[in-house]
């Protein structure tokens, strides 16, 4: 359940409700002198985590999809995935160059850290 920082400017207190998504109310009244508030937008930023997750029904492309899922990965899972998605390229194909060519090792970088 969604908490909600609250601001009375009558009385200048600061509190918190408890509310469903589906029972928000941008005005509530002030726990201590019953007047109306409004909500304190400033102290929800500051307390809650750096970025905001997009609800499933929210997912409007595959690339939030794609996003999505990388978030919910381990470090170990990256990495296993990473290299699985290009072990393929220190591989030798074993097909013959033309003449006067030659193939160039590229050097790993970590996608993930």
């Amino acid at each position: 359940m969604p908490t909600y920082s609250y601001f009375c400017s009558n009385c200048n207190d600061t509190f918190e409700k408890f509310f469903y998504i589906k029972d928000y109310k941008e005005k509530v009244k002030c726990s201590q002198c019953k007047k109306n508030c409004c909500r304190h937008y400033v102290e929800d930023v500051l307390t809650q985590s750096a970025s905001v997750k997009k609800a499933d029904s929210e997912l409007k492309t595959i690339g939030d999809l794609a996003n999505r899922n990388r978030d919910r990965l381990s470090n170990d899972q990256k990495q296993a995935l990473d290299k699985k998605h290009n072990d393929y390229k220190d591989q030798d194909s074993g097909k013959e160059l033309p003449k006067g060519m030659s193939r160039i090792q590229k050097p790993k970088k970590p996608k993930w850290s």
